[in-house]
Order: C-alpha cells, then structure tokens, then sequence
C-alpha cells in the first residue's frame, strides 16, 4: 500500500519553510483537532472558536492525543470567536453585501452581517479577503452553509471541481487499479455540464493526481470520462456529450502541459461506461491516439454529483482502512471540502495535499495579512571578524541577507583597541544597508544581535541592558567580534521603545557543578560552546515532533571549524566540552583534547612559542596539522583515491565524534535518549553522517541530519517567541 502521507511530508518538508494560515471553522469538532495537533510543522491554524472552549475539549481529549502534542498545537494556534471581532464582521459584512449586489441579489446589511457571524461563512470570508490562505469545513456544516458558498466565493477559474482520492488496502484486487490508487473526478460540482465543463474537469482532475502521486510510483495518468446517460446532460453526460469534450481535451492538456512538463503523463480517454472503468475490463482501453494503456486507468471522471458521491461512499465503506481525502480544484487552495463522515487522518491528508499544491504551483509565498499570526520585523545581526552579517525576519520569512564586508583600511583605525571600539562603525554600516533597502529603524520591532563572551548564563532570549552593555564593552569573559551584536543592537534602539535582544550566547552554561570539576583545583572546566546552534538544532527537533525544547533529551554534535558535542535534557542544555578553547574531538581547525602529559613536555620542549602553541590548539590544529587542509571534502577525496593516511585520520575524527556523543549518555540520569542530532558544516557529508550513524547505533535512538548552522534563524526566533508572547525575555546580570 503506497504510504502517501510519508511522501506529502517529504515533499512538504523539502519545501518552504514558511507556512500558510488555515481557518478551522468547525474548531469544537474533537476530529478537527486530532487532525490539526499533526499540522504543526506545515500550517498555522486558526479555530474559530472561543479559546476556553478549546482548551476544554483539548483538555478531554489530551490523555488519548498525548498532552505535549496537544500543548504545543495549543501555543502554535490562534483563536478567534467572530462574534468578539466587530472590525472583521464588518469588514466581511461589507464584502459579502457589495458581492450579492454584483450578482444582482436582495441582500441588506443586516442579512450579511447574520451570514459572516456563522463560522463556516466567516471562515471563507477570511480568505477571501486575505486574512488566511485556506478554509477547511464540511464535517459539520451542510454543503449550503459551507461547501456551496466557498465554491461561490473562492473558485478562481472558470470551473470548479472535486476530486476524491484513494490509495486502497492490499486486500483490493490488485490488477484494477495501478498500485490501487484512484482518483475520482466529480462534475456535479458545477451547474451546467458542458463538453468544455467536461474536459476542463477532466484535465483538473488529472493535474490534481499528478501533483499528488510521485512519477516513480504512477508514470502515467491514465483518465476515463465515463458516459452515463443517452438521453442528455441533465441526467449526466451522453456518449455524444463525452465524444465532444474529449475533443476539447488537447488543447486544454497542452495548456497544463505547458505549466510543467510532469503534466505530459497525462492520458485521458472518453466515453467509458461506468462499469468498464471500474473492472479489470480497463486494461483493454485504448488512447485516442490508439496506441493501447498497457494498464487500467488510475483517474476516473464521474458523470454526475450523485455517482461521485456513491462511489466516495462505497469505497470507503468496503475499505475502512483506505487512505482517502478530498482535494479541490478551481479554488487555487484555497478550499477544503470534508465529508461529514471523514476520519481525522481524511482532514490531515486533505490539508496537507492543499498546502503541498499551494507550494508546488509557486502562486504563494506569504499570508497577505498578518491579522491572526502578526509578522514582527527582526533586524538580525551577526558580526564576524571582518563582516557583519545582516538579515531581515518577517515572522519567520527571512526577507533579505547580505554579508556586510570591512575592508582592512576600514578597520586599520581600530587596530591593538578593544573590539568594542567597532560598534558606532558596524552600526553606520548597518544603517547605510538598511536605507540601500528602504528601510528604517521606524519599521523594525526588534533587534536580536549575536551573543558574545558573557559570565556563564542559562539559555534564552536576554534583553540588552546596561549591565550587558557595560560587560560587553569590558570583555569580562573574552574578546571576540561576538560581543559587538549585543552593541550594536543598543545603539540601533537607542532612544526608542524597541527592544535589543541576544539569544543563547557561547557563554550559555546550565551544567551541574560535577561537570565543572578536573582533577586540577586551578583548572575547572569552562563551559563554552556553539550554544546558539545547538539549542536551536535541539528545538527544531522537538517542533518537528509538535512538541517543546522543554519535552524532549537529546544530544546535538555541532560539526564546523570547531566540534561541541551537547547533552539537553528536558529544556537544560546540562553538558558539552569547551569548543573555544580545543576541548573534545579534533576538528578541521582545532587540536581537540590532547594527551595531558605529553602536552606539558611539549610546552617546555622550547619547540614552541606561547603563542605558536595557542594557534596549533585553535586555527591551526586538527585537520590543518595532520593533512595540510581543513577541507573535508578534499579528505573524503583523498579516502576515495585511496590514501591510507587519509582514511586513518578521518576514521580517527568520526570515532571521536561518535565517543563524544556516546559519553553523554550519564548526563540523562538514566533516562533514554531521543535522538542524536549533527549539525553544523560538517553534517552536509554523507559519508560522515553514515560513519557516525553507525558508530552510535548501540545508543538505540535515531540520528538526525540538521545541516548548516542557521544562526541568523535562530536569533530571528528567539526574538520571535518573545515579541509573540511565547517566551518572557530575561534581565542580564541572572539572579543569584
């Protein structure tokens, strides 16, 4: 059985990340939210409903869906009762009078304003009007209170139409349909059947299983428009009826075909009597063109609303276990239709098809309105060495990037002074490529900088104080370009109500006191790290999962210039070595953890500066000392052609990463571990991943794949989750 919901998600994950807003009419329907607690990481739901009502359905139904799931669906949602938006009643009443006037119907204000109150109708109208992008209803509502009137309003084309899916068990016989996956196609949606009504339906329906159902499994399309009637259209389409549409049907096709070229596997046959289309007699049909199917059809155009329903109905009734959604076309996903009887796995399917589509076409890319999910600017700022990178969040939409370089000349004049010394020069840069975009300071909601080497804090978003300020500016930990984030952020709000943001700075240190401890008073261990990364890795872990940071143990091994290998338990990022200074596994750059003694013999050998031995340990160790490069890529080459001392070394560093990871495992006390995470530079290697794969197979978890190091969207959400009410900020200097 084709598992189409593991290849809607594949395709959905591969895709944007940006998610589009869905309205939930029937919000108090406990389908709905079983359904929508497994939307999270594809949509942002609305229920239109009263919050308490909500919750106290979800509180009823938390034990069976699982409580954390159905938290963190909770806190990713939005909820609207129509009767306490006055402003959107009005706008929709407005809307829904000036289009009954352009239809020539009797409307007055009053009548509309009782229309948009009922949810079903509130929902559709606030796509219509831009304040969401699909409306899913019809378990509850009556096609004249919600399904007639979302065609009405929302179908984009000429037609409409809407086609039922079904990917049946293997106890179906086998040789009917390929793969036994069907699509029906119903006409009964429109009002008048036409040849061209036909045909249009016809090819929509087949686009429609295209789109859904990946080449590999179905390479082609095969359609039959059934005829069911000789005595005319009111009682479905002839054969004369038929014969006249699928004329009609290459121009139409060679339009679809010319939107993507996976529309060329489209072939549709007309004039099919019903009981062929359904039976092993299809394999026998032919193309118009003669050439025979080599197969039975996979699409089939129902005659009439009637047969369409009774065929949906039979299907799913002979197979319970059936995976069947419905999926509109016309509407350009803005619509989902529901049977009354559907399954919280048919609406989940339904939605995820639409927004697969919705992002497949190209025709979205953000909600027009930020009504119920408020897009915040975030101005974020990353400084490095020599640049500054810089990017713009709208919500989570990253709107612009660049790398802002300074030259040397332009930084000659702060040469031998504290990096501090840089922050008014970083800030006019900022400012000139602010205005380079047309933007100001007046247009952002927050700034969220880069964290620098503060004393040992906990993880979170931390306001830009004074305290900080003054900390950053005397270097209290350390010099480093980092601390000019925090900088430059105050000076950007500076005079303004806006705040100034760090999140998850390399000082981030929630270890218990035993892991500080060495066998040497004078030398205790530092936690540092790429805390920023790892915490982020480990909380899109957990939302991957539509659940929190503070629900999930896992261990993140961050794989760039420098290697930190993290132990998070339940919301505390508890333990990992100190990657600044070289602690752990080798890395490109770095030495990692060097043998004690023979270490001390080599700082009095005399072979070496103080400083010599300081670069060999950060810059110029790992990779850099024992095969002349820090690219890996250029080392899994030398592997392949056959270097031995190559593979030594790159074994060597795979089984110190994987005996980093695996030492973490006291840190949980006991209790199982999640997942491994690799993230960081290193992560996009295949072989690497598979070598650590295997390595840490006895943990018993999975591993997952997270690569890059996506700083600048993860100092755009932690503001984010602020600015929305999710998280509080915290005050710098912590308490105690």
């Amino acid at each position: 059985m084709f598992d189409i919901e593991a290849s809607l998600d594949a395709r959905l994950l591969a895709g944007p990340r940006n998610r589009p807003t869905v309205v939930f009419p029937e919000a108090l329907d406990p389908r709905t939210l079983e359904a929508v607690c497994y939307l999270g990481r594809f949509i942002r739901p609305v229920f239109l409903a009263p919050e308490a009502d909500v919750r106290d359905m979800a509180e009823r139904e938390a034990d069976r869906l699982g409580r954390d799931r159905v938290e963190y669906t909770l806190s990713e949602s939005a909820f609207v009762d129509p009767a306490s938006r006055p402003d959107l009643l009005e706008e929709f009443a407005q809307a829904c009078l000036a289009f009954a006037r352009e239809r020539g119907r009797t409307m007055d204000l009053d009548e509309a304003r009782r229309l948009v109150l009922e949810p079903g109708r509130f929902g559709i109208w606030a796509v219509k009007q831009g304040h969401a992008d699909t409306v899913v209803g019809g378990a509850t509502h009556e096609p004249r209170t919600f399904f007639r009137p979302m065609v009405e309003l929302l179908t984009q084309r000429t037609v409409a139409c809407e086609a039922g899916v079904f990917v049946l068990p293997d106890s179906h016989p086998a040789d009917v349909y390929p793969h036994n996956i069907v699509v029906f196609g119903d006409v009964g949606v429109n009002a008048s059947m036409t040849p061209r009504t036909l045909a249009e339906v016809a090819v929509g329906t087949c686009a429609v299983a295209r789109d859904l159902i990946p080449e590999e499994v179905l390479p082609e399309i095969r359609c039959a428009m059934v005829s069911y009637s000789n005595r005319g259209s009111d009682e479905g389409p002839s054969p004369e009826l038929v014969r006249q549409a699928a004329e009609l049907v290459p121009e139409i096709l060679a339009r679809r075909v010319a939107m993507g070229e996976r529309y060329r596997s489209i072939h549709i046959r007309g004039e099919v009597k019903v009981s062929v289309a359904l039976s092993q007699r299809s394999a026998d049909l032919y193309h118009t063109d003669g050439m025979p199917w080599e197969g039975a059809p996979n699409v089939i155009v129902c005659p009439n609303l009637d047969m369409g329903n009774l065929l949906y109905h039979l299907y799913a009734t002979r197979f319970p276990e059936a995976r069947k959604f419905p999926v509109m076309f016309g509407l350009l996903f803005q619509g989902v239709d529901l049977a009354m009887d559907c399954t919280p796995e048919d609406i989940r399917l339904a939605v995820k098809a639409s927004v697969m589509r919705l992002h497949a076409y190209g025709v979205w890319k953000r909600t027009p309105k930020d009504t119920f999910f408020r897009r915040h600017r975030v101005l974020v700022l990353n400084p490095g060495s020599t640049s500054t990178k810089t990017s713009l969040f709208e919500g989570d939409e990253e709107r612009f990037t660049e790398e802002l370089q300074h030259s040397a000349e332009e930084l000659r004049p702060f040469e031998g002074q504290p990096i501090a010394s840089q922050f008014a020069f970083r800030k006019d840069a900022v400012l000139r490529f602010l205005a380079s975009k047309g933007l100001s300071m007046d247009e952002v909601d927050a700034v969220s900088g880069r964290g620098g080497l503060l004393r040992p804090i906990p993880h979170g978003t931390w306001r830009v104080g004074p305290a900080m300020v003054a900390d950053l500016k005397a270097g209290v930990s350390g010099e480093h370009a980092s601390n000019l984030g925090g900088l430059i952020a105050a000076e950007l709000v500076a005079g303004t109500d806006k705040p100034a943001f760090i999140v998850d700075p390399v000082v981030v240190d929630e270890a218990d006191p035993k892991v500080r401890v060495s066998g040497l008073k004078e030398l205790p261990r530092r936690v540092i790290s790429h805390a920023l990364n790892q915490i982020a890795t480990a909380r899109r872990y957990a939302e991957e999962r539509e659940t929190f940071y503070e629900r999930v143990n896992v261990i993140v091994a961050h794989m760039g210039g420098g290697i930190t290998v993290g132990a998070h338990h339940k919301g505390r990022y508890i333990d990992v070595n100190n990657g600044l200074d070289g602690e752990g596994p080798f890395s490109p750059q770095r030495t990692g953890t060097l043998p004690a003694g023979q270490l001390i013999e080599l700082c009095f050998s005399g072979k070496y500066t103080k400083a010599e031995l300081k670069t060999l340990n950060k810059g110029r160790g790992g990779l850099i000392n024992l095969l002349g490069t820090a690219d890996l890529r250029e080392v899994e080459r030398r592997v392949e052609a056959g270097d031995a001392e190559a593979r030594l070394v790159y074994d060597a560093m795979a089984y110190q990463i994987a005996k980093a990871i695996t030492a973490l495992v006291p840190a949980f006390g006991g209790e199982p571990v999640d997942a491994v995470l690799l993230t960081g530079g290193m992560a996009r290697s295949r072989k690497l991943v598979a070598e650590l794969c295997s390595l840490t197979s006895a943990l018993g978890c999975p591993v997952k794949v997270y690569p890059g190091e996506n700083e600048m969207g993860a100092l755009a959400k932690g503001a984010l989750r602020v600015l929305s009410g999710r998280e509080v900020a915290k005050d710098y200097p912590p308490e105690g």
